[in-house]
């Protein structure tokens, strides 16, 4: 017999993961846009499985190409926000960008910045890594 994995729809005003990940993402794309970056793309994803996501691709006023991976974590247990990102994690979002790159015929400077959101939705802090990691 063949039983379907169909994911139950959260009820509505339960706060899911997913939800609190997009908050991140709107919050952190808010704050960079205050501090002059453009918004390009978001949840850029290389097709088929295995392969990687980028949250934010911006661009910084002095032209270079900002890839941002957005972290959230309500608590600093277990390195908090910027503790989750694993070199494993690093190397799909440097594969999807490199798939990104593939739409210029001229490649442009780019950074892989990271943004940290951390604590409860009623207090959370915003820490901008620029430079957080580089494609090696």
């Amino acid at each position: 017999m063949w039983f379907s994995k169909k994911q139950a729809a959260a009820p509505t005003g339960q706060i899911t993961t997913k939800r609190r990940g997009d908050a991140a993402e709107a919050l952190a794309c808010a704050y960079l846009t205050e501090q002059g970056l453009r918004l390009l793309e978001r949840n850029f994803a290389t097709p088929g499985r295995g392969g990687g996501e980028i949250d934010l691709v911006m661009r910084a006023p002095d032209g270079t190409l900002v890839f941002v991976e957005v972290r959230q974590r309500s608590t600093a247990s277990h390195g908090g926000a910027g503790g989750s990102i694993t070199h494993a994690k690093q190397r799909r979002i440097v594969f999807a960008a490199r798939h990104y790159l593939m739409l210029f015929a001229t490649l442009p400077p780019c950074r892989f910045d990271v943004v940290l959101v951390q604590g409860p939705v009623d207090a959370q802090t915003i820490e901008w890594l620029q430079a957080a990691f580089d494609a090696s």
